[in-house]
């Protein structure tokens, strides 16, 4: 799996050589929206400047356990405000990249709230309701994301009619080479967007076929059924767009689940193998796979799989999956192939997390090229 130096230059030259074809793609996003609050738990506090953090989320885990029955105090430290939700990290991403790009999303009604201010500069952006509210506490082994959901049932078909206009979706739809639909687990109407999406606007869709990205997200707390439903939608739009579905390693799990396909022990060939059963359960173009270290590709030309540049000293991991997706979409966009398509997508990935910027084209080619980074 490890991908050699030579290689990584290879896909650092063709990003470099369709760099200035990038400003022309356009991208249409939606249609969440959230507002995260990044935050660390206090191990001890020395004083009132100075503390230690809690690295491992077993040990918050084991603090809490360990006052059952009784109570504690944890103390939060609030390390950074920003735009959430996986669509506008996305299309913010999208938009670093140099793409023109249109979202339409729950960031505030009938005002943006002021989070969303930088991204409504690089991006055309639309809202028609509140955003939802993220709690992101962040360990060095991973995150736990506590939400406030209520406002994100106004993200609904009707809404969409009468506070955005079927007209405007449908031109932006018909202007975008790519188009991404994501958070489909949070957002309890999508399913019924994308049914009248499908019903109203995809048989009028003309010129060369789009590009469809679908991130679910994590869908552990939706039912089995409301899980296979989405997945016969995303299936179906493989009518008029090459689709592609997008899942983290735990997302997969929950997607193997949901069609009583066995899970096996989560090494990379096991994976790669749930991936392929889940593939032939679920048969858009691309099935894309990005566990923390590696991702894969699957399609009707075979499997790609690539490490990826991992740090054990992320300063951001909430968003990381969101730029990964980012950057494999540049990647199919410029007609990469899925290996250079992933490894696009893992250096968009491990410039975030070491940064807690958004790159552009010239900062991946940087890090695919920096050989003090291990992939």
């Amino acid at each position: 799996m490890t991908i050699s130096q030579a290689k990584r230059n290879e896909c650092a030259e063709r990003l470099l050589a369709n760099a200035g074809k990038v400003p022309q793609l356009k991208a249409f996003v939606g249609l969440d929206g959230f507002v995260d609050e990044i935050l660390h738990v206090v191990d001890k506090r020395e004083n009132a400047e100075k503390h230690t953090r809690l690295p491992r989320m077993a040990q918050w885990a084991k603090r809490i356990d360990d006052a059952a029955g009784r109570s504690t105090n944890i103390e939060l430290v609030s390390q950074m405000t920003k735009l959430g939700g996986n669509g506008p990290i996305m299309a913010n991403a999208l938009a670093s990249l140099g793409m023109k790009v249109a979202y339409l999303g729950v960031l505030g009604y009938p005002n943006l709230h002021p989070v969303f201010a930088d991204f409504a500069r690089r991006a055309e952006v639309h809202s028609i309701a509140e955003p939802g509210y993220t709690d992101a506490v962040e360990f060095e082994d991973g995150k736990v994301m506590l939400g406030k959901h209520q406002s994100l049932k106004q993200m609904n078909w009707e809404n969409i009619r009468s506070r955005f206009g079927v007209e405007k979706l449908a031109a932006r739809l018909d202007q975008a080479q790519l188009v991404g639909f994501v958070n489909w687990t949070m957002l309890p109407y999508m399913s019924g967007i994308w049914e009248a999406i499908q019903t109203e606007l995809c048989p009028k869709l003309a010129g060369p076929r789009r590009q469809l990205f679908v991130d679910l997200a994590d869908p552990e707390k939706r039912l089995p059924a409301d899980v296979r439903h989405a997945l016969d939608l995303v299936v179906r739009f493989g009518q008029w767009f090459d689709v592609t579905l997008g899942l983290n390693e735990k997302e997969l799990h929950e997607v193997a689940k949901a069609l009583d396909i066995d899970r096996p022990a989560p090494t990379p060939e096991a994976l790669t193998e749930l991936a392929r059963q889940v593939h032939q359960r679920v048969s858009v173009q691309t099935l894309v796979v990005h566990p923390v270290s590696f991702a894969l590709a699957l399609s009707k030309n075979g499997t790609a799989i690539t490490s990826g540049p991992v740090t054990s000293t992320p300063l951001i991991t909430t968003g990381a999956g969101d730029h990964f997706n980012s950057g494999f979409c540049l990647g199919k966009l410029l007609g990469l192939d899925n290996l250079d398509a992933l490894l696009a997508g893992v250096t968009t990935s491990g410039f975030y997390v070491r940064t807690a910027k958004s790159p552009g084209v010239t900062d991946l080619a940087g890090l695919l090229r920096d050989e003090s980074v291990t992939y």
